[in-house]
């Protein structure tokens, strides 16, 4: 089977850091893939929030539902270490986008890449819904 790569975008629109909690760790001492694809959650609602966006608005019960996922590990992380989590929308399509992440350490090591393809959905219908020219702007026009 083929490795997955992750394909880095030439700029990102935000850097959130994260700090590796000691629940984050795995049998292993490092952090774990289950934490890390956790605090990849956690990036990109700031990313979202960053962008006027949300991943679940209660009163129109509009927001995101994720697709899919791949991560490319790179490198440990260890309790202690604060993640640099570079974040960008691309591939903006009709009905969502992906969100790339580039995961170094406080030292600049890169732990992982990683892609969320993210697709806009009503929580009332249970439906698809398209991307509007406004959510367009907020991405970036991506």
């Amino acid at each position: 089977m083929a490795r997955i790569k992750v394909a880095l975008p030439a700029v990102f629109s935000l850097t959130v850091e994260l700090p590796v909690r000691i629940t984050d760790l795995n049998y292993g001492g490092h952090l774990g893939n289950d934490a890390l694809l956790s605090l990849l959650h956690e990036a990109r609602v700031q990313f979202l929030q960053h962008c006027g966006l949300t991943e679940f608005d209660a009163v129109t019960r509009l927001g995101t539902i994720m697709a899919d996922v791949a991560i490319e590990y790179k490198g440990e992380a260890f309790y202690g270490d604060v993640l640099h989590c570079q974040l960008a929308a691309t591939d903006l399509h009709k009905y969502g986008f992906d969100v790339v992440y580039w995961v170094k350490n406080q030292a600049g090591k890169e732990i992982a890449r990683a892609k969320t393809g993210m697709l806009l959905f009503d929580y009332s219908t249970r439906k698809l819904r398209a991307v509007s020219d406004e959510i367009r702007h907020q991405l970036g026009g991506v």
